[in-house]
């Protein structure tokens, strides 16, 4: 198979040169400032860049095009204007998660979040293959399935902008200085935000079923579940808020949902 313009191994291949170039900028950046939370904000604008390079070199119909692209511009630049917002308000401080990874790397943290920051690059292609597979399908009609997926994803954009907003209400109120956010979604889960991100590549997953090769599209999925709740997700975010707040994240951690939403235990 030739690499030409619209093939879907040109355009991964164009969007992780251009990923790991923009990575490799963000960590020189991250390294002047000491400050490698900004991966995070870059982590997401990525896709939003991946987005535009797929929709003007692929081949497929465009209406189909139009909805799978605006899905993914849309879910994206709101998480990352979101974290922007979060991390450029103390860019002086880095988090904790970070500044432990720092302690534990010791003279090779350089070294070490350089290839980190490249990761984060080579996961962003892995986890566009649905926008790949879809761009690239020359049916002139939508399927049901395909609006299956956009409305799960619909329910996932909307629960992942709650979750946030809600967190960040709960952080601007300096009275719960220590305290554990434990209302709204975060009543039913410990982690919603991280459990809707899941549900937006379930969403793109479910798209990806009405084209040639979809199923090859539960990889974005089955990775993201891998990460959030295995890698950089819940495990970073729960071992920061236990060196935190030892005592009040234990007691959520004993009565609420790590990451599916669900009743209190008793």
């Amino acid at each position: 198979m030739s690499l030409q313009t619209g093939n879907p191994l040109f355009i991964a291949l164009l969007s992780l040169i251009t990923c790991c170039f923009i990575m490799a900028m963000v960590w020189l950046w991250a390294k002047k400032i000491k400050n490698a939370g900004v991966v995070d904000v870059f982590w997401a604008l990525n896709f939003p860049v991946i987005t535009l390079i797929t929709f003007f070199l692929s081949d497929g119909f465009d209406p189909r095009k139009i909805l799978i692209c605006s899905m993914f511009l849309l879910a994206e630049l709101r998480l990352g204007i979101h974290l922007w917002q979060r991390v450029i308000g103390h860019l002086d401080e880095e988090e904790g998660r970070y500044q432990q990874l720092r302690k534990e790397w010791g003279n090779k943290a350089d070294r070490n979040f350089f290839v980190f920051f490249q990761f984060q690059a080579i996961s962003n292609v892995v986890l566009a293959i649905p926008l790949l597979i879809v761009t690239a399908n020359l049916s002139p009609e939508i399927s049901i399935l395909e609006f299956i997926g956009a409305a799960v994803w619909a329910v996932a954009f909307f629960g992942e902008m709650m979750a946030d907003r809600q967190l960040a209400a709960f952080k601007k109120d300096p009275n719960n200085k220590g305290k554990v956010c434990n209302t709204g979604l975060w009543y039913y889960s410990r982690h919603p935000n991280y459990f809707f991100e899941w549900l937006t590549w379930i969403g793109y997953f479910i798209f990806a079923l009405a084209s040639p090769w979809g199923i090859l599209a539960v990889i974005s999925p089955a990775v993201m579940l891998y990460l959030l709740t295995r890698v950089t997700g819940v495990p970073n975010n729960e071992e920061q808020n236990l060196r935190s707040k030892p005592l009040a994240y234990k007691k959520y951690q004993e009565t609420t949902s790590a990451f599916f939403p669900w009743s209190k235990k008793k």
